[in-house]
C-alpha cells in the first residue's frame, strides 16, 4: 500500500547531496538514509489491514475476552443470565454459568434460548459481562418464559439429579458419616473430624471463574490465615473442600490445587469421592451440580456449611456473599463450646 503524496524519489531529495555534506562521513549518510527507510516501512505497516480475530485484552488490570454462547434463563431482577458459553482460548473451557450486568439495560431484548456475543472482563477476584449483542434470536415457538429464579432440579432431568430420599439438614441435625478420599489419597469419614469446628465447601477445581470456585477457596485460604495469626486461640477447627467433579478432581490433581492455594493439611482437607457419598450430602444442603454431564453443560450454585465438634450442623452459607471473618465468627463459636451445636 502506497503512502499518499510520499515516495522513494521524495526520499531521495531529503537525502543529504555529496555537494552540501561533502565533509560528512559515510557512516553519517546511510545512518540517515537507513532512518528514513525504517520511517517509510514503519507508517506502511500501520496502514495495512489487519484481522479482527478475538483474542484477550489486558487494561488496568481487567483481563478482557469475546465469548459467545446460549442464554438458558434471565433473573432480571439480580441482572443475571445463565449461559452455555464456548470454550474461552486461554482461560476456561466450554461451561454453563451465572453471569451478571452491571447495568440492567445489558439484558434488555434477551430472552431465553437466544444466541448472544458479549465482553467478559475479569480480575483477580471478580468477574462480570457487558456489552452483551443479539446475534440470533431464539424460535418464538419453542422459546421459553424468561426465569425468574435458577433451573430448578429434576429426578428426570440428567444435570440435576435428586434424591427425594435424601432429608434436607436444618441446624441442629447430625450430618450423616460421608465417606472420602483427601489429597493424599487417604481414606477419611467424617466423623474423623468430630471433636473440631469444620468449614465444608464444595468446588470443582477447573471452574477458574473468580466469583465461583476460586472465590470459595478464597475465602478458605483467608480463614486459615486468620487463624494462623493468633496462635493463642483455639486449634480444633478444620477446612474441608469437597470436589463434585470426582472423575477429573483426582487426588492428585486435590494435591496441586491445594498447593496453589497454600493450604496447611493440618488444617485444611481437600477430597474426593464417590458420588454415592457426594450426592446425597450437596442435596441435604441445597446444592445442585451437574452430574454425568460435559463440563461445557456443568451448572452449580454454592453452599458452604459449618459442622460443629459433636458433627451437627450449625449454620449454612449460601452464595458467596459471605465473608472470611463471618465464617471465623462461627467457627469459634462452636470451638468455645465442645460438645455442643444449636438448635438441639
Amino acid at each position: 500500500m502506497g503512502l499518499p503524496g510520499f515516495s522513494f524519489r521524495t526520499l531521495r531529495s531529503l537525502a543529504p547531496s555529496k555537494a552540501r555534506h561533502h565533509d560528512r562521513p559515510m557512516r553519517i549518510i546511510h545512518l540517515e538514509i537507513g532512518a528514513w527507510i525504517g520511517f517509510v516501512l514503519l507508517v506502511a505497516w500501520g496502514c495495512s489491514p489487519k484481522t479482527n480475530a478475538p483474542a484477550p485484552t489486558v487494561s488496568s488490570s481487567i483481563t478482557n475476552y469475546t465469548v459467545r454462547g446460549l442464554v438458558k434463563s434471565l433473573k432480571r431482577p439480580e441482572r443475571e443470565a445463565v449461559i452455555r458459553h464456548e470454550e474461552i482460548p486461554g482461560y476456561m473451557p466450554a461451561m454453563t454459568m451465572p453471569f451478571t450486568v452491571r447495568e440492567s439495560r445489558e439484558l434488555e431484548g434477551v430472552d431465553p434460548g437466544d444466541s448472544v456475543e458479549f465482553r467478559l472482563r475479569v480480575t483477580e477476584n471478580d468477574g462480570w459481562i457487558d456489552q452483551v449483542k443479539i446475534v440470533a434470536k431464539a424460535d418464538p415457538a419453542t422459546r421459553k418464559p424468561a426465569a425468574t429464579n435458577p433451573p430448578a432440579p429434576a429426578a428426570t432431568n440428567a444435570a440435576f439429579r435428586v434424591l427425594p430420599n435424601v432429608p434436607e439438614l436444618s441446624p441442629g441435625d447430625t450430618v450423616p458419616d460421608y465417606a472420602f478420599t483427601n489429597q493424599l489419597g487417604q481414606a477419611l469419614r467424617l466423623a474423623s473430624f468430630r471433636g473440631q469446628a469444620l468449614a465444608v465447601s464444595f468446588i470443582f477445581t477447573r471452574c477458574p471463574f473468580p466469583l465461583f470456585c476460586p472465590r470459595m477457596s478464597e475465602r478458605f485460604a483467608e480463614v486459615q490465615t486468620a487463624f494462623a495469626a493468633q496462635k493463642t486461640q483455639s486449634t480444633n477447627w478444620h477446612l474441608l473442600s469437597i470436589t463434585f467433579d470426582p472423575e477429573f478432581d483426582t487426588p492428585a490433581v486435590l494435591k496441586a490445587y491445594g498447593q496453589r492455594w497454600k493450604a496447611d493439611p493440618q488444617h485444611w482437607t481437600l477430597a474426593t469421592g464417590g458420588f454415592d457419598q457426594i450426592e446425597p450430602f450437596a442435596t441435604s444442603v441445597g446444592l445442585y451440580f451437574g452430574r454425568g454431564v460435559s463440563i461445557a453443560d456443568q451448572n452449580h450454585n454454592l453452599r458452604t456449611l459449618v459442622i460443629g465438634p459433636d458433627g451437627r450442623l450449625v449454620q449454612v452459607f449460601r452464595g458467596n456473599e459471605w465473608t472470611a471473618e463471618e465464617l471465623v465468627q462461627s467457627l469459634r463459636g462452636v470451638m468455645s463450646k465442645p460438645g455442643t451445636s444449636p438448635g438441639k
